[in-house]
C-alpha cells in the first residue's frame, strides 16, 4: 500500500481525495464530507464511484482519514453495495464572519 500521508481530522479531507478499500482498491473519489455541524460528528462521506454515480459511506465505514487518501474498513467487494445518498433538507450555519448581531439579522448561509 502507498503512503497516505499523515493522518488529519476529517473536516481537512477535500473533494477529490481518493477513497481506498482495506483491501487496498482505489473505488472512487471524495465528493461531499458529511458533518453534523451542531454535535460536531462525522456523518460520513459521500464519494464518486467510475462513471460518476454518488455513494454513501457511514462514518463507522472510514477508517482513516489522511492527506492523500481516505481508507475504509470495508472491502471493495461490500463497496459495491454502498447506497446512493439520500439529499436532506437544506441546512444553514451561521457565518463566522459576521457578528452576532450579523449573524441574527441575516449572516447565515447555505451548505
Amino acid at each position: 500500500m502507498e503512503d497516505d500521508g499523515y493522518g488529519v481530522h476529517y473536516t481537512a479531507v477535500t473533494r477529490g481525495t481518493p477513497v481506498i478499500t482495506a483491501d487496498g482498491a482505489e473505488i472512487g473519489k471524495v465528493d461531499e464530507v458529511l458533518d453534523n455541524y451542531a454535535e460536531h460528528i462525522f456523518d460520513g462521506i459521500v464519494i464518486e464511484i467510475p462513471g460518476g454515480d454518488l455513494r454513501f459511506v457511514d462514518a463507522p465505514e472510514v477508517a482513516r482519514t489522511a492527506e492523500r487518501a481516505v481508507t475504509l474498513s470495508i472491502t471493495a467487494a461490500e463497496a459495491e453495495e454502498l447506497p446512493a445518498p439520500e439529499r436532506a433538507a437544506p441546512s444553514f450555519r451561521p457565518r463566522q464572519t459576521k457578528g452576532r448581531l450579523g449573524r441574527f439579522l441575516g449572516g447565515w448561509r447555505r451548505q
